[in-house]
């Protein structure tokens, strides 16, 4: 699969039983062999559950919690969503079972908001970008990288219960928390200083990333 090149759109999806459960654009920053780099900002493409956008909407505990039943019986629908408030950059490294996500405040200068680890099944590139799948959970990292806290542990669990998250799911995660908490305390990857991930921008007069006409069935029949 040939590479991407900084400023192409690339496309993540979130692919479940080959059916696609979210796909967001984002730009290429940097494609390598260490790492793919994206990033976006407010305005960008997104697919996602209907519940899940209710959610954001109304703030009802009760929608979001519908959304896991509907997955566990590939039974949702996708609506379309333009990503606000923030601006994103996303490492994901080939093999890995996480991604090391940073979000900014654009109406602060772009000031750090918050690191996430995102545990998620290593990417398959394609033509459009790349799938994986979300694995539920999340570590939640303060932007100096003093304190990190465990994320929707109970949700996972319900996908355990439910059969969308698998024992093999399971075992890879286990091992991924120990690697990502690891990279936290030495300092590595995007981590590490010399990264100089606080300091990213997007691109000021750059169009938000799209979403091409094929994203819900390219590659899936």
């Amino acid at each position: 699969m040939r590479r991407f090149r900084p400023g192409e759109t690339a496309v993540r999806r979130d692919v479940f039983r080959r059916k696609v459960w979210s796909a967001q654009a984002f730009h290429v920053v940097e494609d390598g062999p260490e790492a793919l780099i994206v990033g976006c900002r407010p305005g960008a493409e997104v697919l996602a559950p209907t519940t899940w956008i209710e959610w954001l909407l109304t703030g009802d505990r009760d929608v979001r919690v519908q959304a896991l039943p509907n997955l566990a019986r590939g039974d949702w629908r996708l609506g379309r969503w333009s990503w606000r408030d923030t601006a994103h950059r996303q490492w994901v490294p080939p093999g890995a079972w996480f991604s090391v996500n940073a979000f900014y405040d654009v109406s602060d200068r772009h000031r750090p908001a918050h690191w996430y680890v995102n545990f998620q099944r290593p990417m398959h590139r394609t033509r459009l970008g790349f799938d994986t799948f979300d694995l539920l959970l999340d570590l939640v990292i303060t932007p100096d990288l003093s304190r990190w806290e465990w994320k929707d542990e109970d949700e996972y669990a319900h996908g355990r219960r439910l059969g969308v998250v698998s024992d093999a799911d399971h075992r890879a995660v286990e091992g991924a928390r120990e690697q990502a908490v690891a990279m936290i305390e030495e300092r590595d990857g995007p981590f590490a200083a010399e990264a100089n991930w606080r300091d990213w921008h997007t691109e000021p007069g750059r169009p938000a990333p799209a979403l091409p006409e094929d994203v819900l069935t390219f590659g899936l029949r």
